[in-house]
């Protein structure tokens, strides 16, 4: 355990991770490991670790040379194998491992239920974009995650809608593909997600982002947000009307008052009531649209109407065409509010330990720097 964190704390350095402003105590490290040797144990087996590049022993006679020499293979071999798991993991799969850095401290929400789920590791151009949890017998998104970048809220209108291969076949490529016409769509890709056919006589709804093009600012993270495994059937007004006035807000918000990465999840909750074709469920509509976000270091001098929304805040609303405001509340109580729904565990979790602020932790290293000098 002792040298697992000493490597931890090494390969941060060496690999200059852009969601971690720091390493990790020894406790978050310890508490997040047994998470992850948890999951790995739940998962299927690993592939054989590639071999050693140094042998692992003591030699010489000076003890702390040879300790270093211990560390550096063990370190040498965890890299090696971190690489190994990032190369041949698949984009769909029983674990978010791959991408678990678009997660507040590499953690997923707890306590989200489904019937058929995927973790879906959404993938563009070779390059992995964000993340969403996927049931695949409701063909529904019940939740993307995401880091936000500052943009300016234009939308990306050029972009066609993709589908996700993987969900088709674990020998498709991981990168999202663009949806066939109607008339060609295969049955394979009917049956395992939505397409585009499920929302033409469904008149009353529109195709709503989960993870918005609004919240990305390079042309191909935008781009990436076209697939309808990030698309829930909204109700037109309750989307024009309600929804995308508060993704502005909250764009707006996060552009002028976070410092730092913000980790957004957008989610769904879940009625019963499906859009039908061909008299047959294709797609389940949601009851309720839900966003949260973390924004660990944020401006302290930022207007009080706006300063206790940080470092977490969130909203929630019904997808109805009347009584469909955004109710803006505290992280807690959206978390409460969405433990009173279906499908949702009682100790639901969106961010680990509840987003906490690196604004203190700056001013104490700030203050520790001062009296040194």
């Amino acid at each position: 355990m002792v040298n697992s964190f000493l490597c931890h704390k090494e390969l941060f350095e060496r690999r200059n991770d852009p969601t971690m402003r720091k390493p990790l105590s020894q406790k978050m490290f310890r508490e997040q490991l047994a998470a992850e040797m948890q999951e790995f144990a739940e998962s299927s087996a690993p592939p054989p670790p590639p071999p050693p590049t140094c042998m692992l022993m003591y030699y010489g006679t000076d003890a702390t040379q040879s300790r270093r020499m211990h560390l550096f293979c063990t370190c040498t071999l965890s890299f090696s194998l971190l690489l190994m798991f990032h190369r041949g993991s698949a984009t769909v799969s029983n674990s978010f491992r791959p991408c678990s850095h678009f997660f507040y401290m590499q953690t997923p929400p707890a306590g989200i239920k489904g019937t058929n789920l995927k973790r879906i590791c959404q993938k563009y151009a070779d390059k992995l974009r964000y993340v969403t949890l996927y049931d695949s017998s409701r063909r529904l998104p019940l939740y993307s995650a995401y880091i936000f970048q500052k943009s300016d809220g234009k939308k990306r209108m050029d972009t066609p809608w993709m589908y996700e291969p993987q969900l088709v076949s674990d020998d498709e490529s991981g990168n999202m593909k663009v949806l066939p016409l109607t008339a060609d769509t295969p049955p394979l890709i009917e049956d395992s997600q939505a397409v585009l056919e499920d929302y033409t006589d469904a008149v009353e709804y529109r195709r709503g982002l989960l993870n918005p093009d609004v919240h990305q600012a390079e042309p191909d993270d935008k781009s990436s947000t076209y697939t309808l495994t990030n698309v829930v059937p909204l109700i037109t007004d309750f989307l024009e009307t309600s929804w995308n006035p508060y993704l502005d807000v909250i764009r707006r918000r996060l552009n002028n008052f976070c410092h730092g990465k913000a980790f957004l999840v957008t989610g769904v909750t879940v009625s019963g009531a499906t859009i039908k074709r061909d008299n047959r469920d294709r797609l389940a509509i949601p009851k309720h649209l839900w966003l949260a976000y973390c924004c660990p270091w944020f401006d302290r001098n930022s207007p009080y109407e706006v300063r206790y929304m940080f470092p977490s805040y969130g909203g929630y609303a019904l997808n109805e065409k009347t009584d469909h405001r955004v109710v803006e509340v505290p992280l807690k109580t959206l978390e409460s509010f969405l433990r009173s729904q279906t499908d949702i565990d009682s100790d639901m979790t969106i961010f680990y330990k509840g987003c906490v602020s690196e604004n203190r932790f700056r001013k104490k290293r700030r203050d520790l720097i001062s009296v040194s000098v």
